[in-house]
């Protein structure tokens, strides 16, 4: 088993980005992943602590979101994102948080609460486990989705961090509370990512267009992924070996 990709996700639900490798440090998130999160009018979240998602403009609510990549600078802090019915976007969270406000307000039904600011979290990020997480997920597991639902899925619907493949769909859901090493790291399966209506969100379009939630249930349960407590930090590097110890 090796690791195929690895994806980080600056700002919650605002894009993903692909990398070539990451440092991952014990007892926390992977670096630069949802370290930023654009709260909605009527969140009641704390500046600097943790919160659950529904504070949050999110895919599962706003299906728009889910069109969006990223590319973080991390010399500047400087963010560009892009989405298809939207001219590309590059700004600083910090120094400049309402260009962010005012280019993702279309992508969000008018009927729901709006963007209203952006939050900061380093080194947690606001991550949906209530402990620091990096996900880890099954290409096996992703393709025997597919094959339920008769049709090809981007891996993105699943906005995972650490992509690994193996010839055992679902073998992941064994390796819970187990040391599994990652390249230089060592990760520790606390609890299985139960999963939404982001999912029947199509990558590319925003729109949704597939019943994943029905297809997991065939398998009976709606989970997708482990969610991974940095136990022992090091770098992770595509093509790095996955091993449970």
């Amino acid at each position: 088993m090796q690791v195929t990709t690895l994806w980080r996700h600056p700002i919650k639900s605002h894009g993903r980005e692909q990398i070539d490798s990451v440092a991952l440090v014990a007892g926390q998130s992977m670096p630069w992943d949802r370290v930023w999160a654009v709260a909605h009018e009527a969140a009641k979240a704390e500046p600097g602590v943790w919160a659950q998602c529904a504070h949050f403009s999110r895919v599962s609510k706003a299906p728009g979101l889910m069109a969006i990549t990223a590319k973080l600078n991390e010399a500047t802090g400087k963010l560009t994102l892009s989405h298809p019915d939207r001219p590309d976007l590059t700004f600083d969270p910090e120094a400049e948080p309402g260009a962010l406000i005012g280019w993702s307000a279309p992508l969000v039904p008018q009927d729901r609460a709006l963007p209203s600011h952006i939050m900061r979290l380093d080194g947690r990020g606001y991550t949906d486990s209530d402990f620091p997480s990096v996900t880890l997920c099954n290409l096996a597991s992703h393709r025997a989705v597919e094959q339920q639902m008769g049709q090809d899925l981007s891996i993105h619907r699943w906005r995972g961090n650490i992509w690994f493949d193996s010839d055992a769909p679902w073998i992941e859901f064994d390796w819970m509370d187990r040391d599994i090493q990652v390249g230089e790291a060592i990760l520790r399966p606390r609890e299985r990512t139960d999963r939404c209506l982001a999912t029947t969100t199509n990558p590319d379009t925003g729109r949704r267009d597939a019943d994943t939630l029905k297809a997991l249930d065939s398998f009976g349960h709606q989970d997708f992924s482990v969610r991974c407590e940095v136990v022992r930090g090091g770098t992770v590097r595509a093509t790095d070996k996955v091993m449970p110890l």
